[in-house]
């Protein structure tokens, strides 16, 4: 059974920093790609972020580009999501994913039915 635990959430001010980390256990975890959503309450979930199962590729969404990092230690199998100049507007529950594939293409690397595993998610606030 695959399990994502995500830590290191929590209340920041404007312009502050949190950096998110994912456990994984139960799988393979160093041959899949992964990925970072978010959902605010009364919004559907958006992609954030998300890294090839080498480490070698990643993608961002533009709201996110330049102040975000997505990394990964395949062998501690986590997978982090470095925030920095953060925004009210990122005020969301971050989820961490497991992706169906390895390597991260237009087609389905922002699309949440690609990817297969989920963990509970980690609450982020930030105050104005």
């Amino acid at each position: 059974q695959v399990q994502l635990v995500e830590s290191g959430g929590g209340l920041v001010q404007t312009g502050g920093s949190l950096r998110l980390s994912c456990a994984a256990s139960g799988h393979t975890f160093s041959s899949y790609a992964m990925g970072w959503f978010c959902q605010a309450p009364g919004k559907e979930r958006d992609f954030v972020a998300a890294i090839s199962w080498t480490g070698y590729s990643t993608y961002y969404a533009d709201s996110v580009k330049g102040r975000f990092t997505i990394s990964r230690d395949n062998a501690k199998n986590t997978v982090s999501l470095q925030m920095n100049s953060l925004k009210p507007e990122d005020t969301a529950v971050y989820y961490c994913a497991q992706g169906k594939f390895q390597t991260i293409t237009n087609s389905w690397r922002s699309d949440p039915g690609s990817y297969d595993y989920w963990g509970q998610g980690t609450q982020v606030t930030v105050s104005s």
